[in-house]
């Protein structure tokens, strides 16, 4: 399932590695970025979450919101956040209930096997809780920056 935009956000409430609960909910009156990646601390996934934490103060100038969602445990984000001094939320989907609500779960060929699992998916919410933006399958590097672009373009 792909979202377009102005569908409405699938609501959600999801652990954070703060030791919180974030809803969607909560978050309605502010832009929204969340961006779904297969696995902490791999390659492609410490690239992109390093990326957006170096863009951050753009995104926080804009009062943007970054979320990073994954499948990993609460203790495995909490480490790779400090191994790498992420300064944005990081929300754990274990049951990949809120990936597939977001399209970013399916099937997928991983050294030619087909098996399920997440794709990396960045979605643009505005602040009335619609979709600005859908991308699947992105590209890890330089994801960060395509986002901002989207959210240039966007008043």
């Amino acid at each position: 399932m792909n979202l377009r935009p102005g569908d409405k956000a699938p609501l959600f409430t999801l652990e954070s590695d703060g030791g919180k609960k974030i809803s969607l909910e909560d978050l309605v009156g502010k832009k929204v970025v969340l961006y779904f990646y297969p696995k902490d601390d791999t390659p492609g996934c410490t690239v992109q979450a390093c990326e957006y934490r170096d863009l951050m103060k753009r995104f926080k100038s804009k009062k943007i919101i970054v979320l990073g969602i994954s499948r990993d445990s609460l203790e495995e984000h909490k480490k790779f956040k400090k191994k790498y001094g992420l300064n944005f939320p990081l929300l754990s989907d274990a049951d990949h209930e809120v990936h597939e609500k977001y399209g970013a779960w399916g099937e997928k060929k991983l050294y030619g096997k087909k098996m399920m699992g997440p794709f990396r998916t960045t979605v643009v919410i505005d602040e009335g809780g619609r979709i600005l933006s859908w991308a699947g399958k992105v590209a890890a590097q330089g994801n960060a920056e395509k986002t901002l672009e989207i959210l240039q373009k966007t008043p």
